[in-house]
């Protein structure tokens, strides 16, 4: 019979540099800004980016429920979604299961875009990884879902 091994947080670094959640906010930090410079051309921000990808993923979501699935708050997507479909990069339809939801889903001109700057944004990835050999790609990205889902779980 094996043993039980629990799982116990690491203690917090209190070496004099920069903290995890602080290294962690500046790599979002120039993630956002060398995305911002990416997508320019298209007349996007990272976000709606990021919001279009979402709905690349998985179509017919309520705003409130891309809002969530893209990290904004409701009113900065009731913005972002204003601008997109004004764009033609997104459509908005009612629900067939309830006629009162609207849901969003990409457009063929939305496919489009992403289509073009997934090579661009796959560059810019590749770039943030370039020290990393593939194996510790894999575990950085194994840690980084680790973190995530330890957050979305916890309630302070």
């Amino acid at each position: 019979m094996g043993i039980a091994h629990e799982r116990r947080a690491p203690q917090p670094d209190l070496s004099p540099g920069p903290t995890m959640l602080y290294l962690v906010k500046q790599v979002e930090l120039a993630i956002r800004t060398r995305l911002d410079d990416l997508v320019r051309p298209a007349d996007l921000t990272a976000l709606q980016y990021t919001a279009m990808t979402v709905l690349e993923r998985q179509s017919d979501l309520t705003a409130a429920r891309l809002a969530r699935r893209s990290f904004v708050t409701a009113q900065s997507m009731a913005d972002m979604v204003t601008a997109l479909l004004d764009r033609g990069l997104v459509e908005r339809r009612r629900d067939p299961a309830d006629g009162r939801r609207l849901l969003l889903a990409l457009t063929a001109t939305g496919q489009r875009v992403l289509d073009e700057y997934r090579p661009k944004v796959a560059a810019l990835e590749a770039r943030m990884l370039h020290d990393l050999s593939a194996t510790e790609a894999m575990e950085l990205r194994r840690v980084l879902e680790s973190c995530r889902a330890a957050l979305v779980e916890w309630a302070p």
